[in-house]
């Protein structure tokens, strides 16, 4: 993060680890909010699971609020506090699988009947879908949308119902998809990612370029060209393509394994829980960092459409790097009765 920031950060503010030491007071507050979760009973959670979920709609409502949320690059997904400015859609994707892990415990004996089962599965998925696309925030919603899925089928719904739901999302999908040009232009680009190189293209061609210069060892810790102002968002959505070019191929198949190894771990506590609220907690928190990792990496190197989807502990962005290390606090913690 410190080498993909440093030109951007040169570049506005005149010193080149001004978005660094930003990230590292994010991290220590992250540490140690992971630290104090850990020592939380990962049950504690069941029992304010209601409050938190209607906390967390109140604040994605919030962003259209005059003089509270703002806009950035076309989209309105943060909340300005003056002091502090935070995106109420990453605290929503904990939020919402502390829920979903207590909805799913408590109807676990019917939640394989349509009527007590997927109807109100569906209509929780469509209230959160409504906020997030308002804002717009297509790529969190897709995370959401994959993670519960997840969470369903581990909570015993039918792989049927979960089917069902995959065929209307992906024909939801596709209507939305539709009603943006820009999002439409996104998938024109992963179908033919050389049509238009210097516009539309440009993005996926520019990390394809940093990702291919890496070679085997890569250029080097800093010595990346593509963070140059060739590459949108070096230190954002698009730092697996600079972490690429400077560590190359080895660097990319250590950072793999690592993310690899959490999930093993994550999954491994999640299958030894002493209860169901427990395995769903921790099962789903696990499986909502390793899809968005996958989603990242696909998504920069051209195997899916380009999202706004940050890299799990790698990408800038205070909120993001805060709940991610809360939430594995809460995998620690169930970790503690395993």
């Amino acid at each position: 993060m410190a080498s993909a920031s440093m030109v951007l950060s040169q570049k506005k503010f005149g010193n080149m680890g001004y978005y660094t030491i930003r990230q590292l007071v994010a991290g220590l507050i992250g540490l140690a909010a992971l630290w104090v979760i850990s020592k939380i009973n990962y049950r504690f959670w069941r029992r304010v699971s209601l409050p938190l979920m209607i906390f967390s709609l109140l604040l994605l409502a919030a962003v259209f609020l005059p003089k509270v949320g703002f806009a950035f690059g076309g989209a309105r997904r943060w909340i300005d506090l003056g002091i502090l400015t935070f995106q109420p859609a990453e605290i929503l994707k904990i939020t919402f699988i502390i829920y979903l892990a207590s909805w799913l415990d408590a109807r676990r004996q019917d939640i394989s009947k349509i009527s007590y089962g997927l109807v109100p599965f569906s209509m929780m998925l469509a209230i959160v879908g409504v906020f997030l696309i308002m804002q717009p925030d297509f790529g969190t919603l897709g995370i959401i949308v994959l993670t519960s899925g997840l969470l369903y089928v581990l909570g015993g719904g039918k792989r049927s119902q979960v089917t069902t739901l995959i065929i209307l999302g992906l024909a939801l999908s596709m209507l939305i998809i539709q009603l943006a040009p820009y999002r439409m232009n996104r998938v024109r680009t992963f179908l033919d990612p050389e049509k238009d190189p210097q516009g539309k293209s440009y993005h996926v061609n520019q990390a394809l370029i940093a990702i291919g210069s890496g070679g085997f060892l890569g250029s080097g810790f800093g010595k990346g060209l593509q963070k140059y102002n060739y590459l949108p968002e070096p230190m954002g959505d698009s730092i697996f393509a600079v972490y690429a070019e400077e560590t190359g191929f080895l660097g990319v198949s250590l950072l793999i394994s690592t993310f690899g190894f959490l999930l093993w771990r994550g999954m491994l506590i999640a299958k030894k829980a002493p209860d169901v609220f427990g395995r769903l907690l921790a099962g789903g928190i696990v499986l909502w960092i390793a899809l968005q990792v996958f989603i990242n990496m696909a998504a920069i190197s051209g195997l899916l459409p380009l999202t706004g989807i940050p890299l799990p502990l790698v990408s800038y962005g205070g909120t993001s790097l805060v709940i991610t290390l809360a939430s594995l606090g809460m995998v620690l913690n169930v970790s503690r009765y395993t």
